[in-house]
């Protein structure tokens, strides 16, 4: 052997004239590894997306309906994400997948309008700290009167909490006005 040239590779005799990719080149480069170890990245990854993709499709579904429905969705996915158990994800699922009737609003109604008739302020109108910008006793979905409402100076026929104090004042007067 000589030091001043380098020897070249050259094939068996015995090898065929070409070679599967798969196999490693002399070199040392290995392609098949190469190619594996990036499409096990690429499919890991978007598996990993798939998963959570399907798994936030309650949150997603229940997103349209009222904000306790959405709060308890949300809460089932968590506990199925973190617990493996599958039987919160298909009752969050489920969930979401149905409409609640609402209760709270013919309630709400009810109490207004019992207020009104006993002339005293409806004190559940408070707007509360953890919901801001929702007014309560209306659906989360909530859209503006549609009605305009007319002036107070004008007599629209409607009885208001003034007419009827007012009225319970000038009956009174007349009451004691015809015992004396």
């Amino acid at each position: 052997m000589s030091d001043s040239a380098p020897a070249e590779a050259t094939l068996n005799p015995l090898a065929p004239d070409h070679l599967p990719y798969y196999l490693p080149l002399a070199d040392g480069t290995d392609t098949m590894m190469h190619t594996a170890i990036i499409a096990l990245v690429l499919v890991a990854f978007l598996g990993g997306v798939f998963y959570l993709h399907l798994h936030s499709l309650p949150e997603r579904m229940a997103h349209g309906h009222g904000r306790t429905q959405f709060q308890i969705v949300a809460i089932l996915g968590l506990l199925a994400l973190f617990t493996h158990q599958n039987i919160f994800w298909i009752i969050a699922l489920l969930l979401a997948a149905t409409t609640l009737p609402d209760y709270l609003t013919p309630i709400t109604s009810g109490a207004r309008s019992l207020a009104r008739l006993s002339g005293r302020d409806y004190e559940g109108d408070d707007e509360l700290e953890d919901d801001p910008g929702h007014t309560p006793g209306t659906p989360p979905k909530h859209r503006p009167d549609t009605h305009v409402r007319q002036d107070a100076g004008q007599d629209t026929g409607q009885d208001t909490g003034q007419d009827r104090s007012q009225d319970r004042a000038s009956g009174a007067a007349t009451r004691t006005g015809a015992k004396d």
